[in-house]
């Protein structure tokens, strides 16, 4: 059978008042060193009100006037991420072979579609044919970045501050289980039914985890990377934390062999403090200290990388807010049902 005529290659974007980024985005994506005929950029838009559409059709217009991928924008009802990217699948042509996932508050290098490929061919030398998705680096923005971002980062950097999904750092290419901005083989996303959009958030990781089981291989790659911009303030930050966290609990609640102890170590610190002091022991008090001496150094640490004095103290003060409200947020998702995020806000 022939193959059918058009892009091969989509990059989704889901967007919900992403005006002050959604053009870097898309110019990124629109000037890419592949041929533009080999890719298409599709923009599911969940209700703007700040002009995100406007731009968008802006761009389009200028987009038309020279060679670039085809740019559309599609009205997305169901205003979530995993039902903007089921939705998208209505739209792409029969042509499209694999689906890239970004958000609107990302940028990429000109080159970033030809690493993917290459990125996807040789996860696919080590996996075969079972390969259904490539992800790839996330790294900060581009420019100067302002006041707590400073500090965000470092929490991010910190192997205190992440696990193994969307913000790990890693320098080889190789299986995983949650991949970040992952590049999808349009088949095996069908395969299993798409995203889960009963999933508000970790919508992505909980797709993961449906694949791994189907039999599928998810793998990441260092050389493309995402650029992100993340959070700008301590009280963006603290509901973020307690996001994932929420989330996190309803991903663990479908599929609880995806559990990792270092996502409860907080809450073990705090039982170990707890039944300490229940014993008598006079050092009850004693996990603190090692505690905070620990995140404090962690602090110095990205302060001499970055010359950043205030990460000494705004690390540690990131790193704890990242434990309590992710721990509050694991206990939260036991007893409440999910609703639409506040920390972009």
């Amino acid at each position: 059978m022939d193959q059918p005529k058009g892009p091969s290659i989509a990059t989704v974007i889901p967007v919900l008042n992403e005006v002050k980024h959604i053009e870097s985005c898309l110019n990124a994506l629109l000037h890419q060193t592949v041929s533009h005929e080999s890719h298409m950029i599709i923009v599911m838009d969940g209700g703007s009100t700040d002009g995100t559409q406007e731009r968008v059709q802006q761009l389009i217009e200028r987009s038309k006037a020279s060679s670039s991928p085809r740019l559309e924008i599609y009205d997305n009802p169901g205003m979530t991420v995993a039902h903007a990217r089921n939705l998208s699948l209505d739209y792409l042509p029969d042509s499209v072979e694999y689906i890239i996932e970004l958000i609107g508050h990302s940028t990429v290098e000109s080159d970033h579609i030809e690493q993917r490929l290459k990125a996807w061919k040789v996860s696919e030398n080590k996996a075969g044919r079972e390969l259904a998705g490539v992800g790839c680096r996330v790294v900060k923005r581009t420019g100067e970045l302002k006041g707590t971002e400073h500090w965000i980062e470092g929490c991010l950097a910190s192997p205190f501050g992440h696990s193994d999904g969307q913000f790990s750092q890693f320098n080889e290419n190789g299986p995983t289980q949650i991949p970040a901005f992952v590049m999808h083989r349009r088949s095996a996303i069908e395969s299993v039914g798409g995203w889960d959009e009963r999933f508000i958030t970790s919508q992505d990781s909980e797709l993961s985890m449906r694949l791994l089981d189907a039999g599928h291989a998810l793998y990441r790659h260092p050389e493309p990377t995402v650029s992100m911009v993340k959070r700008t303030r301590l009280q963006q930050w603290w509901r973020m934390g307690h996001r994932y966290g929420f989330w996190r609990t309803k991903v663990l609640l479908k599929h609880p062999k995806r559990a990792q102890i270092t996502e409860f170590l907080p809450l073990l610190g705090l039982f170990l403090m707890v039944s300490l002091f229940v014993s008598g022991q006079a050092m009850w008090w004693a996990p603190v200290p090692i505690y905070l001496a620990v995140l404090l150094i962690e602090g110095v640490r990205h302060c001499l990388q970055t010359r950043n004095i205030s990460s000494v103290f705004g690390v540690p003060i990131c790193l704890v807010m990242l434990h309590t409200s992710f721990t509050i947020g694991l206990a939260d998702g036991l007893v409440r049902k999910g609703r639409s995020p506040k920390d972009r806000n």
